[in-house]
């Protein structure tokens, strides 16, 4: 992120000193209202880590987070691809050369470096997925296992208590989070904590966490989608706005090398639930429960 970040600077620098006439067409089409901003933002590219708290837009622009067509990678990853990828792939070119002239055990740290390679390229793979039209269904935010499904106490819900369902990412699944269902942010909270293995039984609790709350299109129930970090995973990414409204199956962000999410309904609420701890999800794909409006609310422990 720190070297994403010295890039946009010389980027901007560069624009200023040699585009001057395409600095001052981005400024005419830079829209909304950001008091005090310190975000220096010449295009949209500049809002790809501030998006969620400034609150500028840009006119014919392209959402800076949003995949790039045609490549199924996480735009929110392409720094480390492009940075791993300049570090790896020179490396394995040497010792290539080493292995066809010098020696056969230079294959040994080639075949090293493209796997590791392999495993940057697949951890920020982003796959279409197909939507679920069910109106009446609950989506998994994320890829990966489901450890915990029951009741928990929330003092955010009607009579203080939720029903959660956490599932598990491994460094091996999709790490692009979605919107369970059609609805509008009502807040974005961070949480600095520990960093303790995302199967932890304190996981959801010490470690450092962002909750993403909202309120659902049309019966303005709260939902509540918690990016937990683990022991690997140390940057989580959220790029929504308080106030946007989103479509179920919408990205939302991402957790990058292995974590947590969960998704918490109100307890209160007549739901089926579809899943149980052990089962693999997909993100804006696999049904985790559906709601029953005309039933009447089930009794949960």
């Amino acid at each position: 992120m720190s070297l994403e970040l010295a890039w946009g600077r010389i980027r901007r620098a560069w624009l200023r000193r040699l585009f001057p006439g395409y600095v001052q067409r981005m400024a005419a089409q830079r829209h909304g209202d950001c008091p005090g901003c310190t975000h220096d933002a010449v295009d949209a590219r500049d809002l790809k880590f501030y998006r969620n708290v400034c609150r500028y837009k840009f006119h014919n622009q392209g959402d800076p987070c949003r995949r790039l067509p045609g490549i199924p990678l996480a735009r929110a990853g392409l720094g480390e691809v492009v940075i791993f990828s300049l570090v790896l792939l020179p490396a394995a070119s040497i010792f290539l050369v080493g292995a066809v002239y010098l020696h056969w055990l230079f294959w040994l740290p080639v075949g090293v470096l493209l796997i590791l390679w392999a495993f940057v390229i697949s951890f920020f793979r982003d796959p279409e997925r197909p939507i679920p039209t069910d109106p009446d269904v609950l989506l998994s935010p994320a890829d990966g296992t489901v450890t915990h499904v029951g009741a928990v106490d929330d003092e955010a819900f009607p009579g203080k208590r939720a029903y959660r369902i956490s599932i598990f990412l491994s460094v091996f699944n999709v790490h692009v989070n979605r919107v369970p269902r059609a609805s509008t942010v009502l807040q974005v909270r961070y949480f600095p904590g520990a960093f303790l293995d995302a199967r932890h039984e304190d996981c959801a609790v010490r470690n450092e966490q962002l909750w993403l709350d909202l309120e659902e299109a049309g019966t303005g129930r709260l939902l509540r989608v918690k990016q937990i970090s683990g022991a690997i995973a140390r940057r989580i990414v959220c790029w929504v706005r308080v106030g946007e409204l989103l479509q179920r199956g919408d990205r939302f962000g991402m957790i990058k090398f292995g974590s947590r999410t969960e998704v918490l309904i109100p307890l209160s609420d007549a739901f089926d639930v579809r899943v149980k701890p052990g089962d693999k999800v997909k993100g804006g794909e696999t049904v985790l429960l559906s709601f029953a409006p005309t039933a009447a609310p089930l009794e949960r422990e």
